[in-house]
């Protein structure tokens, strides 16, 4: 079953308290966009070049970001078997003042550090890729790629090289320079970058604003280049995908003005107001690591509700572990969702919600082809992760073979199997105690605090919880408990998780994305399974939601663009259904 509209409204669902947009919090949000931006150098030329047949903005800093229409190179590639040309527009810096990053990142062989050869805003730039079929067409959707994995920054790539081939099946990217689509890879700052001054200007919500900038670009410039910036339709996966559902949830939200002004962002006044908008037609996210705050919660609970880490031993910090778990029943309740069946949304009927999508996974998978089986009951799923193939016996779920459908999941079983084909996390799995650690934990603690410091915890359980002296975060090395701390009107630590949580902007007066097409992986175990649930329960509510898409992807471990034909196709139909861009609207 496909939901293609939302199935309850506004008034249907209780939300939160959201924090609202007052003066106080727009003049924090100046100060520490302020602060991100340490070190910024001039524009590269390729960004001030003047537009052909464009005339200059009205606004001087605008008039710096005019998009040059000659300066591309024609590349050649192979979309199934067949020679596509294509216009290449070379690193276009979307921002007038981007920050200045080391010539040195790490991410290096061996953990080592690799060199760039554009620091001044390899960052904040983007790749454009016109195939022939859209290099006169303004109305064709914008594919826009962001690149990230884990919330890490992500210096601009090429997804398109030439003499490449690509098959239309298997690669998102031949399927949208077969479907006509100019294809946009986009480079932003977030956790992990190094400044040139030795800062951490990738700090939350560096990522947002920078993808926000992206798309002011592309408004900005939409008469002159080619594709429609009313159809613009966010990819990514993981980090990639939260950030693709942040992005989609807070269009046009003043929260990340002073962000935006200043990295010399398009559409940004001398006044500070916001003369372009920035929200997106679609959203197509895969895997999503949204809601950081609260995803050490979300993660315990599912994997101790029904005893997965001690049945898998995966519990090495059990008291941690039911600590934050306990926490879930409250936060639940708190979101006031309601499931399909318009029914409360908590921690006591979730796992039945769970278990549903997981039927809903396996049933759509084998209604999808008649090639397509699920193993009986003692059975075996052959699983090949990083080049080596590993059996696991089926013992959770029973197919029908006669009617392909699901007689039964036991889901305490079937947690223990994507707990045991993946290894579980460390707890807390997001927000580490000890933040000196971050670098080999792989927890998200560098995402959040001042630029001039490296890791911070961003939870209250992660920084009450700290003791690891002298790294400079918890109650600990402080004095102060995280209420404490995060109620003094100098700290951001909050506001920052705040503006890369799209659950705090869905249902609000920000501009929700109309379309959305939402994956996560039945054996995906990096992030809750609730906390896709949670998105989707929360889009289905947003009466600007039109066509909404989510299932648990079968037998899917933590990955994203495996159904391309699929989702090409979802994409396809909103876009028809929405019109004619120049002529509809930009809702759609």
């Amino acid at each position: 079953m496909q939901r293609f509209s939302a199935s309850f409204g506004r008034d249907a669902l209780t939300r939160p308290a959201h924090r609202p947009v007052t003066r106080t919090r727009l003049l924090r949000g100046a100060a520490l966009a302020s602060a991100l931006v340490l070190t910024a150098v001039a524009a590269p030329a390729s960004a001030a070049a003047a537009s052909s047949g464009h005339g200059p903005a009205a606004d001087p800093q605008d008039g710096a970001l005019a998009f040059d229409s000659a300066a591309y190179t024609t590349i050649g590639v192979t979309v199934d078997g067949r020679p596509v040309n294509v216009r290449w527009y070379k690193g276009i810096c979307y921002v007038a003042h981007p920050v200045a990053a080391a010539a040195r990142q790490p991410g290096g062989p061996g953990g080592g550090t690799t060199t760039i050869t554009d620091p001044a805003c390899g960052y904040q730039s983007m790749n454009v890729f016109v195939p022939e079929s859209a290099f006169g067409d303004q109305r064709t959707p914008v594919y826009f790629a962001v690149n990230n994995s884990g919330w890490k920054a992500s210096h601009l790539r090429a997804s398109v090289t030439a003499g490449a081939s690509y098959t239309s099946t298997t690669s998102n990217v031949g399927a949208a320079l077969k479907a006509g689509y100019v294809f946009v890879d986009v480079a932003n700052r977030s956790r992990g970058l190094v400044g040139a001054d030795g800062s951490a200007p990738g700090k939350a919500p560096a990522a947002v604003v920078d993808a926000k900038a992206a798309v002011r670009y592309l408004r900005l410039n939409d008469a002159a280049m080619p594709g429609s910036a009313e159809r613009v339709v966010v990819n990514g996966t993981s980090g990639g995908g939260a950030l693709a559902a942040i992005l989609g949830a807070s269009g046009n939200s003043a929260e990340y003005t002073p962000y935006l002004a200043a990295i010399g962002a398009a559409g940004v006044d001398a006044q500070g107001r916001s003369t372009l908008r920035d929200d997106v037609f679609a959203v197509n996210a895969y895997c999503p690591i949204t809601d950081l705050g609260n995803a050490d919660v979300a993660y315990e609970w599912l994997y101790t509700v029904l005893g997965t880490r001690a049945a898998t031993g995966s519990d090495p910090s059990p008291e941690a572990s039911a600590e934050l778990a306990a926490r879930f029943a409250a936060y639940e309740k708190g979101l006031g969702l309601r499931g399909p069946d318009g029914s409360r949304l908590t921690a006591a009927t979730m796992p039945a919600t769970l278990e549903q999508e997981v039927v809903r996974s396996a049933e759509t998978y084998l209604a999808a082809d008649p090639a397509h089986t699920v193993p009986p009951l003692g059975g075996t799923f052959l699983i090949t992760s990083q080049g080596t193939t590993k059996s696991y016996v089926n013992d959770w779920i029973d197919v029908d073979p006669a009617t392909r459908t699901v007689r039964s999941v036991d889901m305490a079983k079937y947690l223990a199997f994507v707990a045991t084909q993946a290894t579980l996390k460390t707890t807390p799995a997001f927000d580490a105690v000890g933040v000196d650690g971050n670098v080999t934990s792989g927890t998200e603690t560098d995402l959040f605090g001042p630029p001039s410091q490296k890791y911070l915890n961003y939870t209250g359980y992660g920084w009450d919880h700290n003791d690891v002296a002298g790294d400079g975060s918890g109650l600990d090395d402080t004095g102060l408990t995280w209420k404490q701390y995060t109620s003094r009107k100098s700290t951001t630590v909050d506001d920052q998780v705040h503006l890369v949580d799209p659950m705090d902007f869905i249902g609000t007066s920000a501009d929700t994305a109309p379309n959305w097409y939402v994956r996560h992986g039945t054996r995906d175990r990096d992030t809750a399974l609730t906390v896709s649930v949670n998105l989707d329960r929360a889009l289905a509510a947003d009466r600007q939601v039109e066509n909404l898409d989510y299932r648990l992807a079968w037998n899917q471990p933590h990955a994203g663009n495996y159904d391309v034909p699929e989702a090409m196709a979802w994409i396809d139909g909103a876009v028809r259904k929405a019109g004619d861009p120049l002529t509809s609207g930009h809702r759609g």
